[in-house]
């Protein structure tokens, strides 16, 4: 959502012209990199790659990492879907990127990132489309007039080049899968979903191949999964309902081949879901953006990588697609907004993930896109503008203004191109926008981009992360993964490696992973389906079966198998040695089969919301699970075995 052009207007009346995916040669080759003069470094004091720690990204060094961050882009597409694509005018605002970052026709490299680093920006979110991946045409020389010498390349070595050119420069690169095909985002454009032209596991398949071509870069720090996921004509995309319509499901699959195929070190960027239903009065429609994330939330197979992110235009609202005219509602907008509303409706749209530290969904969130025209003229807007960049400073949020390069003029030198960029230039490379005091947004920018933030050192807390067996095996310890099948035919929950199991609900299917040093580093589980590990006299849920670990050894994982009306019987428990000695025997029982027992004040957050749940303490460990196959009760889980934790 950038326009008012872009916004799905009659999503309920008509089809989007979708652009075919292009077919899938063998993608070009990296070049040697191009020559260039030098640009002046961003703060290259950081030290990649980044990580998170709780709601803050951090460098290597663990210190504070802001994304304070600008879009450029390009790459994504520029042609609106309908006319010539080689006139200007089919693209949006007159503005031909050909697929490559915009710009690069008007001025040289050197010179962007000057200006980009001016406006006081550390990182770049980096938009592409996966049919630029596979094209092998050569971008026209006019499209990298100011820069001759990437001219002969394809738009991916040109993408190469742009890359390569802002990392020297000590800029952090965030790559953003913007659309499918190279056409202009986002309304009913063929570009609505991950998987809108292609599966999801040649989507994946991309993102593999793209992590991989940058590896050996740090300071490409990011894979910010897709953009604006939405409805199409006919359907809805979902969080968590398990079908090929579920982007919780898919962003966890393409993280997690991100992750172990590509590159360990990449944070993964979730965005929320950005549409939904159809904007019609009386019909049900909404921006879900991350709500959905407190009930489910992603667990990834690296721990410490996982970034939400958001987006925020004042024109639209939580139930407004931004419509004016045809398919526009009487819902309320941003811009509507007084400053405590617009301050509620971040936090409950978005900013509560990173506020409510402690949780199974604590991450940071990284509002990746919020923008206005230099040329707006509306109190309303202007006022929202100014409301959103305090509302930025004052919550020490991560951001990225939409969009960061634009044409001030046409091809031909007349007055043109996108006044939503903060940086616009003419066709001799002559800069205006948000560097020049005459453009209203400088104030309320400056002031956000200098505005005072944590830095320094971030101390690591406990993290928390929930496994879900909904619809598929949750099995985030790449130790056991290397293992292979440990318990064929049932869905099998896994904690991350670093983390042992803290909680489990009695239905539902989830569980509660804690931060814990305690499995021993080499690896290794004992899969338990039977009282063999019971001690004589140690009945601890008498007349319930007690999967219990052996001595030695904690609770890591389990298995369900069996979904029906009854609910989901235990198959096993999944233990693994420890890497200290365990005080023997000993522990408490503890029930969770009618009602919650959770201990007050612990972390971790409700990870099974609906459901009845136990947990144990802080101070301890699990170490066996106990339910019943007796006729009229649920052979779901239980009870805990729950242990004092060794000594510190």
């Amino acid at each position: 959502m950038k326009s008012l052009v872009r916004v799905l207007l009659s999503v309920m009346l008509l089809a989007g012209g979708a652009l075919p995916a292009a077919a899938a040669p063998a993608p070009a080759p990296a070049l040697p990199a191009v020559a260039l003069r030098a640009a002046p470094a961003a703060d290259a004091s950081w030290t990649p790659p980044l990580s998170t720690r709780g709601r803050y990204i951090v460098d290597a060094r663990g210190e504070r990492f802001r994304l304070r961050s600008g879009n450029w882009d390009g790459a994504q597409g520029s042609w609106n879907g309908s006319g010539d694509r080689g006139d200007p005018a089919t693209h949006h605002s007159g503005q031909d990127s050909h697929g490559i970052p915009l710009g690069l026709d008007r001025v040289p490299l050197p010179t962007l990132l000057a200006d980009f680093r001016a406006l006081g920006l550390n990182s770049i979110r980096l938009p592409f489309s996966n049919e630029m991946l596979h094209t092998t045409t050569p971008v026209p020389d006019a499209a990298v007039a100011a820069n001759p010498a990437l001219r002969g390349r394809t738009p991916l070595q040109v993408f190469d080049a742009a890359v390569a050119a802002l990392t020297d420069a000590g800029f952090a690169v965030i790559l953003n899968n913007h659309t499918g095909t190279t056409r202009w985002c986002c309304g009913l454009d063929g570009n609505e979903r991950w998987n809108s032209g292609r599966s999801t596991a040649q989507w994946a398949d991309d993102w593999v191949f793209l992590a991989r071509r940058y590896r050996d870069n740090p300071r490409v720090v990011g894979a910010d999964l897709y953009n604006e996921v939405r409805r199409d004509t006919w359907d809805d995309p979902n969080w968590g309902l398990g079908d090929s319509h579920d982007w919780q499901a898919a962003s966890q699959e393409a993280a997690d081949r991100i992750l172990t195929e590509a590159n360990p070190d990449l944070l993964i960027v979730v965005e929320g879901i950005n549409w939904t239903g159809i904007p019609l009065d009386g019909l049900p429609h909404e921006r879900p953006t991350l709500t959905p994330v407190r009930t489910l939330s992603h667990t990834l197979v690296v721990s410490n990588k996982l970034v939400y992110s958001a987006h925020f235009y004042g024109y639209t609202g939580p139930h407004h697609s931004g419509a004016s005219g045809l398919g526009e509602t009487h819902d309320l907008r941003y811009q509507d907004m007084t400053p405590a509303q617009l301050e509620q409706t971040l936090y409950d749209q978005a900013f509560f993930v990173s506020a409510e530290t402690g949780t199974h969904f604590t991450a940071p969130v990284w509002i990746s896109e919020f923008g206005i025209g230099a040329d707006e003229t509306g109190t309303a807007p202007r006022a929202w503008f100014g409301n959103m960049t305090a509302r930025l400073a004052g919550s020490d949020a991560d951001f990225a203004y939409w969009p960061l390069v634009g044409w001030s003029t046409t091809a031909q030198g007349a007055p043109g191109g996108d006044s939503w960029a903060m940086l616009r230039y003419d066709a001799t490379g002559r800069r205006t926008g948000v560097l020049d005091p005459a453009d209203w947004r400088t104030a309320p920018w400056t002031a956000l981009a200098g505005a005072p933030s944590r830095t320094g050192p971030v101390p690591a807390t406990p993290a928390w992360y929930q496994l879900s067996t909904d619809h598929r095996d949750h099995n985030a310890s790449l130790l056991t993964r290397a293992a292979g099948d440990w318990d064929s035919g049932a869905r099998k929950a896994v904690c991350p490696d670093g983390a042992r199991l803290a909680g489990l609900s009695h239905t539902g299917g989830r569980g509660l992973c804690t931060t814990s040093d305690l499995r021993a580093p080499a690896g290794g589980h004992t899969v338990v389906r039977d009282e063999a590990y019971v001690p004589p006299g140690g009945d601890w849920a008498t007349g319930y079966t007690k999967l219990q670990c052996p001595v030695g050894q904690l609770l890591i994982g389990y298995s369900l198998i069996g979904y029906s009306l009854r609910g989901e019987r235990v198959s096993a428990a999944l233990c693994a040695p420890a890497r200290t000695a365990l005080p023997a025997g000993g522990g408490r029982t503890l029930w969770f089969d009618r009602g919650d027992a959770r201990p007050a004040g612990a972390g971790g957050g409700d990870f099974a919301r609906g459901h009845y749940k136990g947990q144990c303490l802080p101070t301890e460990y699990a170490a066996g699970i106990a339910f019943t196959t007796r006729v009229g009760a649920r052979p779901s889980p239980a009870a805990l075995l729950c242990r004092p934790l060794p000594a510190a």
